[in-house]
């Protein structure tokens, strides 16, 4: 069920909500949370599926801010906010409203949305392209108590996470490290039945990949060895090499679900490690609301790199 609201206001907009449900016939107020989408045109319709999906783990009012900014000075005077409300199977498993702040307007979006959010519930704001350079500081951003950006949505996405150290504030997160759960999870348990101590490491992956440098940071902070960075075709993290004092402990996956794991003395193994999709990441992200140390000491690390003319990649 769709209704529209044009030049309205966010009691208008709670009533619609409220005259939805009862018109599918569910009036109880089931959802979670609130989550907070801030995009524009171009990307708004990728970024609602992906939040309609991820809320069938998770149950949500969904709030798209679309910020429409005036070209003509007159135009921005025309300050005006326009709304549609979908309940019902055109929302998943909870409520979306689109919002498209005009004007002025678009500049106090916390404004409009504040009034919209659940009572008694947790906030994720989530930029899925061009966030603020301080999430936290953002007026938006203040509101939540977790904040999720993009690096690999950017133009430059080793800047972005520049920006993202310097700007950090517990609750922040970025989908370039959700990315990388699945390599962790593998090497972590890899690392626990090979049970040697790792002398340096190396990562394969497409250049300027943001989840690549993250992952080169999380081994130069937890394991405190050299880390090299290898470019190849892609796509993501294509290979992960872990020499030891054994032999080398090898994921690669270069192309496809599939991976091969290779840990010395072992018979080599076929695992599933494809590329998940935005919803996927969303509903990982969107199970925990605390602070995520790991993703803060890796972005925070430095890279330590190999000596020159070292062979990271050979064995002893």
């Amino acid at each position: 069920m769709k209704i529209d609201l044009t030049d309205t206001t966010a009691g208008k907009i709670n009533k619609a909500l409220v005259r939805g449900r009862r018109e599918i016939g569910t009036p109880a107020v089931g959802m979670v949370l609130t989550l907070v989408i801030v995009t524009d045109e171009e990307h708004a319709y990728d970024a609602i599926k992906a939040a309609g999906d991820a809320s069938r783990e998770h149950p949500s009012r969904t709030l798209v801010v679309i910020k429409r900014h005036a070209r003509s000075p007159r135009d921005r005077h025309d300050t005006r906010l326009d709304a549609e409300v979908r309940v019902g199977s055109d929302a998943g498993a909870g409520e979306t409203v689109l919002l498209r702040l005009h004007g002025e307007l678009a500049d106090r979006a916390d404004s409009v949305v504040l009034p919209l959010l659940l009572p008694d519930a947790p906030v994720v704001v989530w930029w899925p392209v061009d966030a603020p350079p301080v999430p936290a500081a953002d007026p938006l951003g203040a509101l939540a108590q977790r904040r999720i950006t993009d690096a690999y949505a950017v133009e430059d996405p080793l800047r972005e996470l520049a920006a993202r150290a310097e700007g950090y504030q517990p609750g922040d997160t970025d989908l370039a490290w959700t990315r990388l759960t699945p390599w962790r999870s593998m090497l972590a348990a890899a690392l626990d039945q090979a049970r040697a101590e790792v002398l340096s490491a190396v990562v394969e992956s497409e250049a300027d990949n943001p989840s690549a440098e993250l992952l080169a940071r999380w081994f130069s902070e937890r394991l405190r060895v050299p880390v090299e960075q290898v470019v190849t075709a892609g796509p993501v993290v294509t290979a992960v090499r872990l020499r030891t004092a054994d032999g080398e402990i090898h994921i690669d996956r270069p192309e496809g679900p599939v991976a091969r794991l290779a840990i010395p003395g072992q018979p080599n193994r076929v695992l599933a490690l494809k590329v998940r999709s935005t919803a996927e990441l969303i509903a990982e992200e969107l199970r925990r609301l605390d602070p995520d140390e790991a993703y803060a000491a890796a972005l925070h690390a430095e890279i330590v790199p190999p000596p020159p003319g070292a062979e990271l990649a050979e064995g002893p």
